[in-house]
C-alpha cells in the first residue's frame, strides 16, 4: 500500500507541475490576447483564446501533421532494428514487429507516468521474446546512452547556429544574477551531501552487497554490463550508427512539418527548427506526462526568439503537442496495445 500510495503522489506530482505550467502559460496568454482584443476593438466575450487555439489547429495543414506521424513511424522502425540488433548478440532472433510495437507502447505508457514506458517496453519484449530482463533493460540503457549523445550533438549544432539570438536573450535575462547564485548554493549544498551518502555506502558496502536487495543489484548491473557490450558486438556497426542517425532526423522532421503545417511559423527555415527541436526535446526530458506544460513552454521561447509572435507560439506548441501524443502516441499506442497478446499468442521464439 505505501509503494502504490508512492506511486500515486509521484504521478500526481509530475501531473501537477505540467499542469501548473501550461495553466500560468495560458493565464499569461489570455491576458495578452485581451490586451491586443481591446486594442483591436473586438468585445471581451468574442475573445477567447481556447477559440484561437482551435481555430489555429483546425487551419494547420492536414497534409504536413500526416506526415509528422509517418515521420514517427519511420523513426520507431529504425530503432527497433537498432534494438533488435543489439539484442540479437544474445543469440536470439526477435521479430521486428515486437520490437516496433512494444517502442510504441512504451511511448504510450509514458503519457500515463513519466518514464513509466522504459520499464513497460523492456518488460514486454523480455516477454514476448523469452530474453533475460536484465539484458533486454541494459540494451534499452545503452538506446538512452546513444539517443543522449545525439541529442547533446543536435544540441550543441542548434546552439552553434543560433548563438547570435541566444546570446541577445540571455543578455536580456542578466538581471537574473542573485537568482543563479541561490541556485549555485543550492547546487553546491547537494554535492556535499551526495558525497556524505556516497561515502557511507562505500563503508557499509559489505553489508549492502550481502543483502539479498544488493544481489538483485548486482545482478541488475551485470545485465546491463552485458546490455554495453552489445554495441561492440552487433553484426554491423556502420547500420547501427545509421539508424541512430536516423531516429533523429525524423524526430528533426517532425518539428519542421508541424512549422511547415502552421502559416505563421511556415516561412521559418532550418535554424529555427531546429532549434525549436531541441528546446522541445529538452522539455520531454524534464519528467512531465509527455513533456507537458514544459514542453510547451520551451519550444514557446524558442519561436518567440524568431520574432514569432507569442500567441501564434503558444498556438504552434498546442498543435505539435497534441499532435505528436494523440496522433502518434495515444493512436499507435492503442494499437499496440491490442495487437502485441494477438500476434505472440502462439508464437515461439527462436
Amino acid at each position: 500500500m505505501n509503494k502504490q500510495l508512492l506511486n500515486v503522489l509521484r504521478f500526481l506530482l509530475f501531473v501537477g507541475v505540467g499542469v501548473g505550467i501550461l495553466y500560468l502559460m495560458y493565464r499569461s496568454q489570455q491576458a495578452a490576447y485581451l490586451e491586443q482584443c481591446r486594442l483591436d476593438g473586438t468585445a471581451e466575450d468574442e475573445c477567447s483564446l481556447l477559440d484561437k487555439l482551435v481555430a489555429d489547429f483546425r487551419g494547420a495543414s492536414t497534409f504536413w501533421l500526416l506526415m509528422t506521424l509517418v515521420a514517427f513511424s519511420v523513426s520507431n522502425l529504425s530503432r527497433g532494428i537498432r534494438w533488435n540488433m543489439m539484442l540479437r548478440t544474445f543469440g536470439k532472433s526477435p521479430r521486428l514487429i515486437n520490437a516496433f510495437l512494444t517502442i510504441n507502447l512504451g511511448y504510450f505508457a509514458n503519457l500515463g507516468f513519466p518514464r513509466l514506458g522504459e520499464i513497460i517496453r523492456p518488460a514486454a519484449m523480455a516477454r514476448y521474446e523469452k530474453i533475460s530482463l536484465e539484458r533486454v533493460i541494459g540494451t534499452v540503457v545503452v538506446g538512452r546512452m546513444v539517443d543522449v549523445i545525439f541529442l547533446l550533438l543536435i544540441t550543441g549544432i542548434a546552439l552553434l547556429l543560433g548563438r547570435e539570438r541566444l546570446w541577445n536573450r540571455a543578455v536580456e535575462l542578466a538581471d537574473l544574477g542573485d537568482k543563479l547564485e541561490t541556485v549555485q548554493s543550492l547546487a553546491i549544498f547537494g554535492g556535499i551531501a551526495a558525497v556524505i551518502l556516497l561515502a557511507l555506502a562505500w563503508w557499509q558496502r559489505r553489508a549492502i552487497m550481502d543483502s539479498s536487495l544488493g544481489q538483485k543489484v548486482l545482478s541488475i548491473i551485470k545485465g546491463f554490463g552485458e546490455g554495453l557490450q552489445t554495441v561492440a558486438k552487433v553484426k554491423s556497426p556502420v547500420l547501427f550508427v545509421l539508424h541512430s542517425i536516423n531516429i533523429w532526423v525524423m524526430y528533426i522532421l517532425m518539428t519542421w512539418f508541424v512549422i511547415l503545417a502552421f502559416s505563421p511559423t511556415s516561412h521559418l527555415g532550418v535554424e529555427p527548427s531546429l532549434v525549436t527541436f531541441v528546446s522541445g526535446g529538452w522539455g520531454i526530458v524534464i519528467p512531465s506526462p509527455g513533456g507537458m506544460g514544459t514542453y510547451h513552454f520551451l519550444t514557446g521561447e524558442a519561436l518567440k526568439l524568431y520574432d514569432i509572435d507569442p500567441l501564434n507560439a503558444f498556438s504552434w506548441s498546442n498543435i505539435s503537442f497534441f499532435t505528436i501524443n494523440i496522433g502518434c502516441n495515444v493512436l499507435i499506442g492503442l494499437v499496440a496495445l491490442l495487437a502485441l497478446p494477438g500476434i505472440n499468442r502462439s508464437y515461439e521464439p527462436e
